[in-house]
């Protein structure tokens, strides 16, 4: 067994017990991606030194008998291109930024203070606009599943280290989809948590607030061990998926939310295999509407083109935007000041009546995408990018709507096609309440497990 075999828990621990020491594992781990990146895209730049650094740190603490090491002491876990990071470069997946913050982010302090290690900064499209990462700097994110197709974005890098065996787990955020859509197409569990569980700080919120921070691993274990880090609780989340969910009410629906498109067949087998497990053990599972109408969607696009035109860049750094995001920018730019705030005032309205009508149930179940990853460059279309986004809208139209009204949700990597290819479903539980989320989620690992699998670069 390899040191990658292991669960970010069990090397955890085996840090604690001085059976691994944290720089061992670093050191296996910038091997690999050193070795590996330029097939899978997971890192846009790595950072050896202090990698090292931190890790040498780790075993200091272990060997002085701290007893408040955290949960995840001496992991690796590498931050997204998006977030500051003290001392080290960040370019927010953009070839015209540049720049080594004085600052972390506060979820980045929160991983430092935890006694975590970075290796690197993960891939991520320019500013986490697309949900392909397709950058001009770095290596494209794959899907270690099949190369050819992508890992998904904006937190493409973020999923392909963990499922290519170059972290145990990875930070990334989530805007639109931004966790879950790559932890679908590279076969892991990808949680976003409920609206303010984490801190966004110290920039101010985008707006409408539609930006969380999140977690990618291949257990629903890991996974809420990286959330109690971030959250600021540790391993609360971990003992509470043992915790008796009951009797639950369960929503499901397979409709598109936000674009008109027909799912695919084995996004529909995955779906219904959920519903089924969920009906097998006593759950009320009911057909429910659509949430959201289309009528809304009109109001998240000019919210999101809002964040487009409110990224501060020279004259200069705009011409040399993707065609993509100069496109965002324009219609953002185009929007006075009352048009955002009446958009983001009907997106919450709207948000607010998506969660009346399921106040009724604990859990709603949905696919997490209506279609297999796409080959890479199959949805960007740099001559039309408002093509481009209709086609990112129809892969992603079940994801939104959840970072519109702010609830918890979780993607659990629960089917396989015949060819390989990892099929994810959306569980999205009630605002505040991820443990039980959470405990649910864990509950399905075990029916389904999906540990064991690994693709062939692993």
């Amino acid at each position: 067994m390899s040191l990658h075999d292991l669960t970010a828990l069990d090397q955890a621990q085996a840090i604690r017990r001085r059976e691994i020491s944290a720089v061992e594992l670093a050191q296996h781990y910038l091997e690999r991606s050193q070795r590996l990146n330029d097939s899978v895209g997971a890192f846009a730049f790595m950072v050896d030194d202090l990698a090292l650094e931190q890790a040498e740190a780790a075993d200091r603490a272990v060997v002085e008998g701290r007893t408040d090491l955290s949960v995840l002491h001496g992991v690796v876990v590498p931050v997204k291109d998006l977030n500051q990071t003290r001392r080290v470069r960040t370019r927010f997946g953009s070839s015209v930024m540049d720049v080594v913050p004085d600052v972390d982010d506060d979820v980045v302090a929160r991983l430092r203070d935890a006694g975590t290690v970075m290796t690197g900064k993960t891939t991520t499209p320019e500013f986490g606009f697309p949900c392909y990462t397709e950058s001009d700097i770095g290596p494209y994110a794959r899907t270690p599943w099949d190369l050819t197709r992508m890992a998904g974005g904006s937190s493409g890098g973020a999923a392909t280290a963990v499922a290519s065996g170059l972290a145990p787990v990875a930070q990334g955020s989530d805007g639109g989809g931004s966790v879950r859509i790559p932890a679908s197409c590279c076969g892991l569990v990808g949680v976003k948590p409920s609206r303010g569980l984490i801190s966004n700080g110290p920039l101010p919120e985008g707006p409408g607030r539609l930006v969380v921070q999140g977690a990618l691993a291949r257990t629903v274990a890991d996974a809420a061990a990286l959330l109690g880090v971030m959250a600021g609780c540790d391993d609360a989340y971990v003992r509470g998926l043992s915790a008796d969910v009951g009797r639950l009410r369960v929503g499901r629906c397979a409709q598109p939310v936000i674009a008109e498109t027909t799912p695919d067949p084995d996004v529909l087998i995955a779906w219904e295999r959920v519903s089924s497990l969920l009906e097998s053990w006593g759950h009320e599972v009911d057909d429910v509407d659509v949430p959201l109408p289309l009528s809304a969607v009109p109001h998240f696009e000019k919210v999101w083109s809002a964040a487009a035109a409110g990224i501060p860049l020279s004259a200069g750094q705009e011409a040399r935007l993707r065609p993509l995001t100069a496109w965002l920018r324009e219609r953002g730019q185009a929007l006075s000041e009352q048009e955002v705030a009446d958009a983001i005032r009907l997106m919450t309205d709207v948000a607010s009546s998506a969660l009346d009508a399921t106040a009724g149930y604990d859990i709603v179940v949905t696919p997490t995408l209506a279609h297999l990853p796409a080959p890479i460059g199959g949805l960007r279309d740099d001559a039309d990018p408002a093509g481009d986004f209709e086609a990112q809208k129809r892969f992603t139209p079940y994801t939104s709507p959840y970072n519109m009204t702010g609830q918890p949700a979780v993607t659990l990597p629960v089917h396989w096609t015949e060819d390989g290819l990892p099929v994810g479903v959306q569980l999205v539980g009630r605002p505040r309440q991820e443990a039980r989320l959470l405990a649910l989620a864990a509950r399905v690992e075990e029916a389904l497990p999906w540990i064991h699998r690994h693709p062939e670069i692993w």
